[in-house]
């Protein structure tokens, strides 16, 4: 990953263009052409960089749930367990952390229901059987920015 592709990351994580032609508005003021960003997010999403472009809402606004969850990962299962975990649209993102319970990921469904039988088919998929859900009942943080 180079400047540029730092630049494009930073430019569209938290002020993605609402128009028609948002990678337009990116190549303009980024001073790229539209077909080099295009090229560039492409990649990125091919490496797994990108996982998804997409809007976020406030779940609880829409009649969704939204939850954290930690789960203890065997240290050779993070890569498998994080491929697993992903594959589920709910969940808007994961990461590891120095601690016992080493995974955390969010993760939004319509119901609980929907998010405890979800948890129940990742632990049959993946093998781990510790995964807490934390479900969330005030908003603290509503912007994650990663300057890159």
């Amino acid at each position: 990953m180079d400047d540029k592709d730092r630049a494009i990351l930073n430019r569209i994580q938290s002020d993605f263009p609402i128009t028609s032609r948002p990678f337009l508005a990116i190549a303009n003021d980024l001073g790229f052409s539209e077909n080099a960003v295009l090229e560039r997010v492409a990649k990125l999403k091919k490496r797994g960089i990108i996982r998804r472009i997409g809007g976020n809402f406030v779940p609880e606004k829409l009649g969704f749930i939204s939850t954290l969850c930690a789960a203890k990962v065997p240290n050779h299962k993070i890569d498998s367990f994080a491929k697993a975990v992903n594959r589920y649209p709910g969940v808007t993102h994961n990461y590891e952390r120095d601690n016992n319970y080493n995974v955390w990921f969010t993760f939004i469904a319509p119901s609980m229901d929907e998010i405890e039988n979800n948890l129940k088919q990742i632990s049959i998929d993946t093998g781990v059987k510790d995964i807490i859900n934390l479900p969330s009942t005030k908003v603290f943080k509503i912007k994650a920015h990663f300057d890159l």
